[in-house]
């Protein structure tokens, strides 16, 4: 959450020249409604549900970068999926969270004691992404730009 995976993905994309796909634009736009608000009107195992089919759909489609959602990689069919996949893990600590996002925004999984809840959440989810990674990229103090260049760099792609 906040580690950039949009803004990153659509630098990548433009400089490898092509398109940026972003799952939770996709859910939004599917559903009519923001994620906090599925997450608050339906729970948390309907959108794990629709961001599965979010996520297997835009695999199947699409060919560019693709941004996934913190949580989709809680789902072992989602892994799975990912495994035929070049798959860039970006990671960030609690205190660039906090810097970047102030742990205050819609963000429906930290609304109680925000920091504990973000720990708790990277420490569930931090094997899972470093199962699913063919490389992990910090983004703790660097720039989007920096971060893109860093991930073309782990990645060995040139840039189109």
């Amino acid at each position: 959450m906040g580690v950039g995976k949009s803004t990153v993905g659509a630098l990548l994309a433009e400089r490898l020249g092509c398109r940026c796909r972003d799952t939770d634009e996709d859910i939004v736009a599917e559903q009519g409604r923001t994620i906090a608000d599925i997450f608050l009107d339906d729970g948390e195992e309907t959108f794990r549900t629709v961001e599965k089919e979010a996520v297997r759909r835009a695999l199947a489609e699409h060919d560019g970068v693709l941004a996934l959602g913190g949580g989709s990689v809680l789902d072992a069919d989602t892994r799975a999926l990912l495994a035929g996949h070049t798959v860039v893990y970006l990671s960030m600590d609690v205190e660039e969270a906090v810097q970047r996002t102030g742990l205050n925004a819609a963000r429906p999984l930290l609304a109680v004691n925000p920091r504990r809840q973000w720990r708790e959440l990277m420490d569930a989810r931090r094997p899972l992404y470093e199962q699913v990674a063919g490389a992990v990229v910090a983004t703790d103090g660097r720039t989007p730009e920096e971060v893109a260049r860093a991930v073309l760099d782990a990645l060995e792609l040139k840039e189109a």
